[in-house]
């Protein structure tokens, strides 16, 4: 498949489970598309029988607290959608559209790699047209406390440096680099899973969330460590689930990207307003068609109940 052309999946996939926060069974099918289709939900089982077709772009984005949501509560919404849209990135899947039938995409085993089963059961197809990018070409910078989430230009694909710093020894400060390609991604990003603490639980429960939550789904984190009886799927999964969730956020910008991204304590919010500072100027960046150039072996470069964790984006 040459990856200077955009793709869809051969054929159509079922995934069904239940929202994180919800609590609530959805199902959720992968439609092939057409080029330039790019990424859309199609929002089903609404109030009255209606349907609403939502684009998978920041534009669309109400909420960030706990996930990313697109699509507003009045006329349907989405909410939890950054680990499926991280696997479509991640391998790098253009045109695809989503039917769901409830307001959240099931959280299945809290990581990307459940959602690249259904891909792969299916495979990708080529199509005609060429993929796009968008090409950062400025710095941009937020900041939030002690927070900041950048993006910079860089020739060479879309490479991600993230690091975390929680206060607690069970995760403490980490760091990871990675340049983004189908393979890395498979290998050291989609296995990571969301994590959160048991000390917050019943707040989020009185506030509506995390009702789905469970060590099937989530890594829980005691005062003493992890929760869940297998353990960590990788020494620093914390830090690998936040460039999952920053691969799914910052697909939202509707084109893969062409650029540089680095965060500190970031998260959601952050990764959305990164978003938002890029297209706040047009000279911030630019649309190219083909493949960004790359180094040689470029490919692997790069070092109970519980909350779903969505861990504070500020810690």
């Amino acid at each position: 498949m040459k990856h200077s052309h955009q793709t869809t999946l051969r054929a159509a996939a079922t995934l069904s489970g239940i929202g994180v926060h919800s609590g609530d069974e959805v199902r959720l099918i992968l439609h092939p598309a057409e080029a330039n289709h790019g990424i859309a939900f199609l929002r089903t089982n609404l109030a009255g029988g209606h349907d609403r077709l939502i684009d998978a772009r920041h534009l669309a984005v109400t909420a960030t607290e706990l996930c990313t949501v697109i699509g507003d509560r009045e006329s349907g919404a989405v909410a939890t959608i950054e680990h499926l849209m991280a696997a479509l990135a991640g391998l790098g899947v253009d045109n695809v559209l989503v039917e769901i039938d409830g307001p959240e995409v099931p959280i299945l085993d809290g990581s990307s790699a459940p959602f690249i089963d259904a891909i792969d059961s299916v495979g990708l197809v080529s199509l005609g047209a060429s993929r796009r990018y968008l090409k950062v070409l400025k710095p941009v910078r937020v900041t939030q406390g002690k927070a900041f989430a950048e993006l910079l230009p860089n020739e060479r694909g879309f490479k991600l440096d993230v690091e975390i710093d929680f206060p607690t020894p069970v995760i403490g400060r980490q760091r990871k680099a990675i340049d983004l390609t189908p393979q890395v991604f498979r290998k050291e990003i989609s296995r990571a899973r969301t994590f959160g603490f048991m000390r917050d639980v019943e707040k989020l429960w009185g506030a509506g969330f995390a009702l789905g939550a469970s060590l099937e789904n989530t890594v829980a984190i005691g005062d003493d460590g992890v929760l869940n009886p297998e353990g960590l799927r990788y020494a620093d999964e914390f830090v690998r689930h936040k460039i999952l969730d920053a691969v799914g956020d910052l697909s939202l910008g509707g084109l893969p990207i062409q650029g540089a991204y680095r965060s500190y304590c970031g998260g959601h919010r952050m990764n959305f307003l990164v978003l938002e500072a890029l297209f706040a100027n047009r000279a911030n960046y630019t649309i190219v068609d083909g493949a960004p150039r790359r180094d040689t072996g470029y490919a692997e470069l790069g070092s109970g109940i519980a909350m779903p964790a969505f861990a504070q984006d500020v810690h």
